[in-house]
């Protein structure tokens, strides 16, 4: 079924009957997430199935399954890896103790940590070298952050939103740097950070933006259109951090509803009572295919009206791990 998308501007109200979408742009992979999964493809294509990836590759149903019918192994562990296969590190790091088992099992490692997340990681490096204390905004138990304290444990903290700040302590108030997960919301990060500063006005910035620029333009892009809609879907998998946060984001930002969906066959009809404009987005690990079937079934209920809403155009792109590279031929 085709979509009709029509060029509008927020802003521009109904006339109290007719039904639209206002679709977020950007939406949808980020460049660390194409980078993460081309490389499983890419590993898949070069060496055959199977292919082992310790955790989900991207925190995205419909791409695990996808990648798991094509021949990729999920594990929790290296040690769930047989000795000498190729295993991927996923999008969200992993700490030097996982490097270092991979390596004691002689598996063959393939690195699909964004490098977004790298340069976290090597912030926490750099600044455990300085000793400083280092104050890592993030949710408990995410692979990310596992990673990036793995980086530097005796000098790492863990600060889980505002209410954590109290329990915070440090050696020397004069040393303190705080670094984040980078799928966090933005607001609710600086909300920490001021809490944070309150307590240690010492405190340090990390030298660049930890939160990625596309965790911040999707979030900046709901908020443009949240004011003007009633409901908000947000596709994107429940264990994915940036996905979770557009919905608060929307909420925040003037949505008087918002839900997070994996696919179109999880949107309640009820949820269309009232509603005359419905705003649409992806997290950073989902398909377009996905927020596809989202905009036909959307249609097919009479909003058939679609008006992005663009707020940033993202042109970035990472390369593939070395190991994936085509040899350059000789001139």
């Amino acid at each position: 079924m085709s979509v009709d998308v029509s060029l509008g501007m927020v802003g521009r109200r109904d006339d109290g009957t007719s039904k639209r979408v206002l679709l977020a742009e950007p939406r949808g992979y980020c460049a660390g997430v194409d980078r993460a999964v081309e490389t499983v493809e890419q590993a898949l294509a070069q060496h055959g199935a199977p292919i082992y990836v310790r955790k989900e590759i991207v925190h995205n149903k419909h791409v695990v399954q996808t990648l798991r019918e094509a021949g990729v192994v999920f594990v929790d562990e290296t040690d769930e890896v047989p000795e000498g296969s190729i295993v991927v590190f996923s999008a969200h790091g992993v700490s030097p103790a996982v490097r270092a088992s991979a390596d004691e099992r002689g598996l063959h490692s393939i690195d699909a940590t964004c490098p977004l997340v790298t340069k976290v990681h090597q912030e926490a490096k750099r600044f455990a070298r300085d000793d400083f204390d280092i104050l890592l905004i993030g949710h408990e138990g995410h692979e990310e952050v596992e990673g990036t304290a793995g980086e530097a444990p005796d000098h790492v903290q863990l600060v889980d939103g505002p209410e954590s700040v109290d329990r915070v302590t440090v050696r020397d108030e004069n040393k303190v740097i705080w670094l984040s997960q980078t799928t966090l919301s933005v607001d609710e990060t600086m909300q920490t950070v001021q809490r944070l500063r309150e307590r240690f006005p010492s405190l340090q910035d990390p030298p660049s933006d930890d939160i990625c620029y596309a965790t911040q333009n999707r979030q900046v892009a709901v908020k443009a259109m949240a004011p003007e809609c009633d409901l908000v879907v947000v596709v994107g998998s429940r264990n994915s951090s940036n996905s979770v946060r557009l919905v608060e984001v929307a909420l925040g930002a003037g949505a008087r509803a918002s839900h997070l969906v994996d696919h179109a066959g999880e949107i309640d009809e009820a949820w269309l009572q009232g509603v005359r404009t419905v705003g649409v987005t992806s997290g950073a690990s989902v398909p377009e295919l996905l927020v596809r079937g989202v905009l036909e079934w959307l249609a097919e209920r009479g909003y058939g009206e679609v008006q992005p809403v663009t707020t940033a155009n993202e042109t970035l792109v990472f390369a593939l791990p070395h190991e994936l590279r085509a040899p350059r031929t000789a001139r």
